[in-house]
């Protein structure tokens, strides 16, 4: 029998992040929500997760910074980064911090689905 996959959402704005942790539940995936990228780095160590949703604009760390640590270390959890914002230089800046995955918001589940599709190679 197979493990759930635990999703890790890193997101400031919490109605959203709320939200997606909930749709993740829908889809079959555990989640867990966090207010910022520092409560998740405070946190993670508890936790095996096998991808991270992190907003890209957070106040303190923000989500370019956490995907390069993230991407840094030997375990190399797949991060997927989401923004409201439109400036096409987000894109290279999200793929140079590690990320595999860029979603803007508002996005569709099935965008959602094939980006975790595509980051946990189901």
């Amino acid at each position: 029998m197979s493990r759930e996959l635990l999703i890790a959402v890193i997101d400031d704005d919490e109605p959203f992040r709320m939200a997606l942790v909930d749709c993740l539940y829908l889809l079959g995936y555990g989640a867990r929500g966090f207010a910022s990228a520092e409560e998740f780095i405070g946190w993670e160590a508890d936790a095996s997760f096998d991808c991270v949703i992190t907003d890209i604009h957070m106040s303190g760390m923000n989500g370019l910074d956490l995907g390069r640590l993230l991407t840094a270390r030997p375990s190399r959890v797949p991060v997927i980064m989401v923004t409201a914002r439109s400036e096409a230089a987000l894109d290279a800046h999200a793929a140079a911090s590690g990320a595999v995955g860029l979603l803007r918001k508002p996005f569709k589940a099935d965008a959602l689905i094939a980006c975790l599709e595509g980051a946990l190679k189901v």
